[in-house]
């Protein structure tokens, strides 16, 4: 049978049984009909039969065909004020990849840092952590910018997968590249498009603003010893046959020699970036909304010609996550808003009747993050599972803040499990200088690590912000 329809079928057989199981007499045709087809879009994005964002619109006419909803609830989150703000970065990070800023500061940070294996992997690292600062985008950081100058520098010392010695240089790269890019997911905001989901929810359910601000120096402390950690427990368990790198400075010197001085474009797109920044950072000094000033810094660089019309148009990926996006934002801010979260939470909480809730917080936080191994996405994993475990662990007497930071950096680690948990894994997973079998077994010891990590200094640090 042709795999397509095997997936179509997984798709539809999914939808069908969610809405047989749940009884009528528990929730009306609309709820049982809006669940059911927000499963089998969280499904469909899984399998694929389709592109991820062709399945949202599907799940979005499915609604108000069967009358699960309004037409005009169903189109309402397109006009979701976070959606916007996701692509209005998404241009962005089209500017610093266009202009060749992102290259330039990649290439400064190897020339500075580049002398050994671990200072080359950190200057990759710390590129991709100033440009987490406002690219949501993970697919262009890692293969836009970052992958780029990884793999050039890999081939400058004769490390590729096709020939055996990709133990030489590129294992270690590309497995510390990966895991330190879903650590800086988290430490962001913009880390990644799903965070702006679980700021919408965490808002509509829990009543806690998570802003530019608040989300990164909540996150910082805990984020800067993972970052410190793991790159050393992959260069100890798993060592390059390489330990030093002259060569990629040497590599970084003559391509910015070819770069020349920094060009008009990217001093304009510079001020727009650290203007952007600054005025997130101080939103509530000035109380300007973080989607105006993501749109008024897209203007400024449409007016200084860095960006075309046509560049925008043209940006396929960003019109891509927008209908994405939109969509599932849409579904599940509807579903919460249905019985179905509270029995959810109820039948679940169940299993934790007697415990107190530092231990009930614990093992639900832990299926929270495993379940991750069922997802390619930490969006469509957020969507499926951030508003019920909310909910549940709440209701067992968890403090809302607490609960809420754990499952939204939680959400974000989990990515690093396997060779799918998000865009850039298969990027890297793809250039074959990782087995399967190394990537899951580093991606389960940074787990475990990260969870310790985030579980003490980081419900420490934010004992002391005074989250709970």
């Amino acid at each position: 049978m042709n795999r397509t329809w095997v997936k179509w079928l997984i798709v539809i057989g999914c939808q069908a049984i969610v809405f047989a199981l749940v009884p009528a007499e528990i929730a009306p045709f609309e709820h049982r009909a809006l669940l059911a087809i927000f499963i089998a879009t969280i499904v469909g994005s899984i399998v694929q039969p389709l592109p991820g964002a062709a399945m949202v619109l599907i799940g979005v006419v499915e609604l108000a065909l069967f009358r699960a909803l309004p037409i005009e609830k169903a189109l309402s989150g397109y006009a979701d004020k976070y959606v916007w703000m996701v692509l209005a970065a998404f241009f962005i990070s089209r500017a610093m990849i266009q202009t060749g800023l992102g290259h330039r500061i990649a290439l400064i940070l190897v020339r500075l840092m580049g002398r050994k294996t671990l200072g080359l992997g950190y200057s990759l690292v710390i590129t991709d952590l100033v440009l987490a600062s406002f690219v949501p985008s993970t697919g262009a950081r890692s293969g836009g910018i970052i992958l780029p100058i990884a793999r050039s520098v890999t081939e400058t010392y004769e490390s590729r997968p096709e020939d055996g010695t990709q133990n030489r240089l590129g294992t270690f790269l590309m497995s510390m590249l990966y895991q330190c890019e879903v650590i800086l997911c988290a430490t962001f905001l913009t880390g990644q498009a799903g965070n702006l989901i679980i700021r919408d929810f965490a808002s509509k359910q829990a009543g806690i603003d998570l802003n530019y601000s608040i989300w990164f120096v909540s996150a910082i402390v805990p984020a800067l010893v993972s970052l410190v950690v793991i790159p050393l427990m992959i260069y100890k368990l798993f060592p390059p046959e390489i330990k030093e790198t002259p060569n990629a400075v040497t590599f970084a010197h003559d391509e910015l020699k070819k770069l020349g001085p920094l060009s008009r474009d990217e001093k304009v797109l510079s001020i727009v970036f650290v203007a952007v920044v600054i005025l997130w950072i101080t939103a509530k000094f000035h109380g300007i909304d973080a989607t105006v000033i993501a749109l008024a810094g897209i203007c400024a660089l449409l007016v200084s010609g860095v960006l075309s019309w046509r560049d925008l148009t043209e940006e396929s990926h960003a019109w891509e996550v927008f209908v994405w996006y939109g969509g599932l934002v849409m579904m599940a801010t509807a579903l919460g808003e249905t019985s179905i979260p509270k029995l959810f939470a109820e039948s679940v909480g169940s299993v934790t009747t007697g415990m107190s809730w530092p231990l009930a917080l614990a093992v639900l936080a832990l299926v929270f993050f495993y379940a991750h191994y069922a997802f390619a996405s930490i969006t469509a994993h957020v969507t499926a599972m951030f508003i019920p475990f909310l909910v549940v662990t709440v209701a067992v007497g968890a403090p809302a803040g607490l609960t809420v930071l754990l499952l939204t950096y939680f959400a974000n680690l989990s990515a690093g499990l396997t060779h799918y948990g998000t865009t850039p894994a298969p990027i890297y997973f793809g250039l074959g200088y990782v087995t399967q079998r190394r990537w899951w077994t580093i991606g389960l010891i940074a787990s475990v690590l990260n969870i310790v990590i985030w579980s003490t200094v980081g419900i420490a640090w934010w004992k002391i912000l005074g989250w709970w």
